[in-house]
């Protein structure tokens, strides 16, 4: 009986450490999910051109690298393939920064330019809480866009996705 308080003692201190040693600190995630998206576009160079965007991400698992396209349709289509990295801003928003391509045709531009060109993409993706819509936004810089004169092509887009 005279050592119960020191059992008692012994029982709650390695109690104690047993949840310190086996409770995980709490991170946050990028938000989980592909997703496939709709929104307009808008071309800030050349001249101001409007038009439509169709988004596509997927997400690897358990890294935070998504590969993404994006097909700006405008008074010429340019597909936009990239891999980005992405950074958690809480458990529902992530910004990333991708690098790709602009595959563009024809003899019109496309909201990001004229030829086949190198590309960042900033953006922010943000899930919907107890839902599958994700909110996206991003512009996308293509370097040396334009056939005749080069020079920088800059469109911006955003838009409504479902993830799957």
């Amino acid at each position: 009986m005279k050592y119960l308080p020191y059992l008692v003692a012994v029982l709650g201190i390695s109690s104690a450490l047993s949840l310190v040693v086996n409770t995980q600190s709490a991170q946050a995630q990028v938000a989980y999910g592909s997703y496939v998206g709709v929104g307009p576009t808008i071309g800030l160079t050349d001249s101001i051109q409007v038009g439509g965007v169709l988004a596509f991400r997927y997400k690897l698992l358990e890294s935070p690298i998504s590969f993404r396209a994006q097909a700006l349709v405008g008074q010429n289509t340019a597909v936009v393939p990239t891999v980005s990295y992405d950074l958690p801003l809480n458990w529902q928003t992530d910004a990333y920064l991708g690098a790709g391509l602009v595959l563009t045709g024809g003899n019109s531009a496309s909201p990001v330019g004229d030829k086949i060109s190198f590309a960042l993409q900033p953006g922010i993706d943000y899930v919907v809480p107890n839902s599958n819509t994700v909110l996206f936004g991003n512009a996308i810089i293509a370097f040396d866009a334009y056939r005749n004169g080069g020079g920088a092509a800059v469109s911006v887009q955003g838009g409504v996705g479902l993830r799957f």
